[in-house]
């Protein structure tokens, strides 16, 4: 019952999307079909945390749909029902953002329809059972957050954003059915419940492996397929933004492990892990370099969605490791530390790319360099992305330290693992974890004080006003959740044990219901603990302490004095740190290695009336030498073959004729 239920409440938010086609046309209509895409997620997120919680047995259906011979198969376990509590989670408060957001937006009639079915094809992608479903429900999902992309369509970067997506969508489902296809083997298995009885040769397995990782990899954001991702997410409305950067990418994570935890099955080879975790480390690091060189909001924060994407798979990766060397109690550590971050991450870049939304409802603008002084107009705004910037920086006693937190304790445990490669690998990539996580804090410093803080940079600024009363109330729902889930980890990661259980051939971390104070303890008491209430009780009485002792003890006396300003006394706004005087120190030192910066300055001579120039001009590495070859290569060779267009009728049957005898040919020597 409770499957068939999701289902039908998955297909329900396919017909709010067709009703939305002619709701859309009429005013005021935006709201009836986010409200009802909220009850909706609402409804789908509490049974999917029922199951979760009560660790329900897995069940499963099979409808008359899909290929004829083998049916639409559906199945709801503890894996599946944890992100679709991440999915509906987003969904609900991104639909309760709209209601107010949604007034603003200009073309509702491109954003309507396809946003309850994009809802719909990601509930529809975690409750798959066997090949072909996932795929089709995948392509479903890639296509109608391509249509929201495109809804802007008439700015050239987001027509170009939405190709670029589309092309790299296609390249991710095509690795995705050459995976399936060696899963599936030559008897053509391709329900799940077979593909898991199904043995494999360790070089099929490993080649499975690689085209998962290109496929789930692509739309998950690692490097180097994350290219769509800073140019996509920006172009989409706000709260689709929210629900791909905070959501989506999530379910590309799904995938990753529904295949190669769930469906390759044992043995896991140990060296997996090491590619995995190399590519999560090198992941982490190059997104928070790319973000802290951007000035624009949006792309800033698709940026760290990299970032955080590389954080997850180091867990993901650490957990193989670990499954390889059949060491499942630290492999139940690394997964608990990948899913808990999953829980987060959607929970506070939900929040960012929310309540940049708000600033550009307000403001219309999302360069920082245009912004400034919001702190005084949008206060409440301004407080609510400030406890997500703290999270995403992993700063206590938010959500975002108590995972990185649990993903360095099950670094600390790779001194067991046996073979070298992992013992110099693992604490590299801590390293590069380490590494991150400062450079976030450093890149939301900018994001927060050149957005919120100082003068007015530009009129807009100057005139904005608070948000709608819908966009506060989802702004400050997250923000309690990353509060929360900080404070309270122990009761996430025994959340999390039923979905770590089936992964983990039944191994899960201790129960930390029991522990005294609600203490975090990972592995034994004796080595690390965390106790984010205890950290939480600090910080406050520490703050009030510090407070009434500066108003008893301090002077009552009032001095002013002009504003230090950099050492300008000009109230120019022009005169203020920009989000470039923040980045420029970190640019120097590692942007001219990783993106070969350099600096130009023009200074007119003395009694030249022209303006001087500061210029810094970047390369990505990535485009230049692993995209842009492959782009040449393509127009050059579509040129040499664009006269076959152009041919008579009876050339055009010898090319079809001389392709079927090389296919049978093909065919003739594979038996």
């Amino acid at each position: 019952m409770p499957l068939s239920l999701l289902l039908s409440l998955s297909m329900a938010l396919l017909v709010v999307g067709l009703h939305a086609i002619s709701a859309a046309r009429r005013t005021g209509r935006s709201q009836q079909t986010y409200g009802i895409s909220l009850v909706i997620c609402v409804i789908l997120l509490g049974m999917a945390l029922v199951h979760l919680l009560s660790a329900a047995a897995p069940a499963t259906l099979i409808l008359p749909l899909g290929l004829p011979w083998l049916g639409a198969h559906f199945r709801l376990d503890a894996l599946s029902a944890f992100f679709l509590m991440v999915v509906n989670l987003g969904g609900a408060v991104a639909s309760l953002f709209a209601l107010g957001y949604g007034q603003h937006e200009p073309a509702p009639g491109r954003v309507l329809p396809f946003y309850p079915a994009f809802l719909a094809g990601m509930n529809l992608v975690l409750l798959a059972d066997d090949a072909f479903t996932f795929l089709f429900a995948w392509e479903f999902m890639s296509l109608s957050s391509w249509a929201l992309v495109m809804a802007h369509h008439r700015e050239s970067a987001n027509t170009r954003a939405g190709y670029l997506y589309l092309v790299m969508a296609c390249f991710g489902t095509l690795a995705l059915l050459l995976a399936f296809g060696l899963l599936a083997g030559p008897q053509g298995g391709y329900d799940f419940a077979t593909i898991r009885t199904a043995e494999m040769t360790p070089g099929l397995a490993a080649l499975a492996l690689i085209l998962v990782l290109m496929g789930t990899g692509s739309k998950a954001g690692l490097v180097p397929l994350h290219v769509w991702l800073p140019l996509a997410h920006p172009a989409a409305p706000s709260h689709v933004s929210a629900l791909m950067s905070g959501v989506m990418t999530k379910v590309a994570v799904y995938g990753f492990i529904r295949i190669v935890f769930d469906l390759l099955g044992e043995p896991v080879a140990w060296w997996w892990g090491g590619l995995v975790l190399g590519l999560g480390g090198i992941t982490a690091v190059l997104g928070v370099l790319y973000a802290l060189m951007q000035h624009d909001l949006k792309r800033l924060l698709a940026y760290h969605t990299v970032e955080n994407i590389g954080i997850i798979f180091i867990g993901l990766g650490l957990a193989l490791a670990f499954q390889g060397n059949q060491m499942y109690a630290s492999a139940a550590l690394a997964l608990t530390a990948a899913l808990f971050h999953v829980l987060n991450h959607s929970l506070f870049k939900s929040l960012l790319f929310l309540g940049t939304g708000a600033v550009l409802a307000a403001t219309g603008e999302r360069d920082m360099e245009r912004l400034g002084g919001l702190i005084h107009p949008m206060p409440w705004t301004a407080l609510a992305f400030l406890i997500g910037a703290a999270a995403i920086s992993a700063l206590p006693p938010l959500n975002g330290f108590a995972s990185e937190w649990l993903t360095f304790q099950a670094i600390l445990l790779t001194p067991e693992l046996p073979q070298w490669l992992l013992k110099f690998l693992a604490p590299a990539v801590g390293a590069l974890l380490a590494l991150s996580a400062a450079l976030a804090a450093a890149c939301f410093v900018k994001a927060f004080g050149i957005t919120f803080l100082g003068r007015p940079r530009s009129p807009a600024a100057a005139q904005a006003c608070e948000t709608d009363r819908y966009s506060l109330t989802a702004l400050f729902t997250l923000a309690t959740l990353c509060l929360l889930a900080g404070i309270l980890p122990g009761l996430v990661v025994d959340g999390l044990s039923p979905a770590v259980s089936l992964l983990n051939g039944g191994a899960r971390l201790p129960v930390q219901q029991s522990q005294p104070w609600l203490t975090l303890v990972p592995v034994v008491d004796v080595k690390s603990t965390y106790n984010g209430l205890l950290v939480l009780l600090f910080m406050a009485l520490s703050g009030i302490l510090a407070a009434v002792l500066i108003h008893r003890f301090a002077s009552h006396g009032v001095r002013r004095s002009p504003a230090w300003d950099c050492g300008f006394p000009d109230v120019n706004p022009a005169a203020q740190y920009t989000a470039g005087s923040f980045a420029q120190p970190i640019r120097r030192v590692f942007g001219s290695v990783v993106f070969q910066a350099r600096e130009q300055v023009t200074m007119p001579p003395p009694g030249d009336g022209r303006a001087a120039r500061f210029e810094v001009k970047m390369r990505d590495p990535v485009w230049d030498y692993g995209y842009a070859p492959i782009t040449a290569a393509v127009i050059a060779i579509s040129n040499r073959f664009n006269h076959l267009q152009y041919l008579t009728i009876r050339r055009y049957l010898s090319l079809v004729f001389g392709a079927l005898v090389l296919l049978l040919l093909g065919m003739a020597l594979w038996r």
